[in-house]
């Protein structure tokens, strides 16, 4: 973990510190930020391989700094939530984010969140059998270089999209239920539902179908699930 850089993004500093100084106990490189203005300065003018941002933050809202940071970038971001707001945990994923965290949270939650986005994310993982390139139509997905193309043009895929979309290009026409996702791209602690895939599913629609509401790739079947349909 030598080499990760974390942003911890939060108003309440006894937070920051306690994040902080755990997450550097296993070695990692952290930054630290206190309001959505300076979040978004630090995100444009450094590299990092993951971003901690809470919600209710002076300035910016989290959801503002997501929004903006996706225009230029698709670093893993995790929203920091109120205890019980669901709304919060939707508005963040409609956002861009990948994971929410719900306050109070256990350092070690935060850690194993951390590292397991961190591992989907290695392309070192996995068979070496798996295809580096799975294309349909004018839709194209590196795998080993984790982008998407359409008509050669890179679209812009969080982690999370990259993954649902990849899953299903590797299986087209078959149907994989909510809850199946959930447990395949989220892991089976996942404590969050089945309305975080919708909500992933409908923004990747809204990234690679000329017409979100008729989709030539991602269908769904209604009743059962999602499935990619191979043009």
């Amino acid at each position: 973990m030598a080499s990760k850089r974390v942003l911890i993004v939060d108003d309440e500093k006894l937070i920051v510190k306690g994040l902080k100084f755990s997450l550097e106990q296993d070695d990692m490189q952290v930054d630290c930020a206190y309001d959505g203005e300076e979040a978004l300065d630090m995100a444009q003018n450094n590299q990092y391989d993951i971003i901690l941002l809470d919600v209710m933050l002076p300035k910016l809202t989290g959801f503002e700094v997501c929004q903006q940071i996706r225009e230029f970038s698709n670093v893993p971001v995790i929203m920091l939530t109120a205890k019980g707001d669901d709304m919060d945990k939707i508005l963040g994923l409609e956002y861009g984010a990948d994971d929410y965290i719900t306050k109070p949270f256990n350092i070690l939650e935060v850690k194993a969140r951390i590292k397991a986005i961190w591992r989907r994310l290695d392309p070192k993982k996995g068979g070496g059998d798996a295809p580096r390139i799975i294309e349909s139509g004018a839709l194209k997905l590196d795998c080993e270089g984790r982008r998407a193309y359409i008509e050669n043009r890179e679209i812009g895929l969080t982690a999370k999209e990259f993954e649902v979309l990849e899953l299903l290009m590797m299986n087209p026409n078959k149907v994989y239920s909510r809850e199946s996702l959930l447990k395949l791209v989220w892991g089976v602690d996942y404590p969050g539902d089945v309305r975080t895939v919708d909500v992933h599913i409908r923004r990747l629609r809204e990234k690679i179908e000329e017409n979100p509401s008729e989709p030539r790739f991602v269908h769904t079947k209604w009743g059962v699930g999602y499935y990619f349909y191979n043009v």
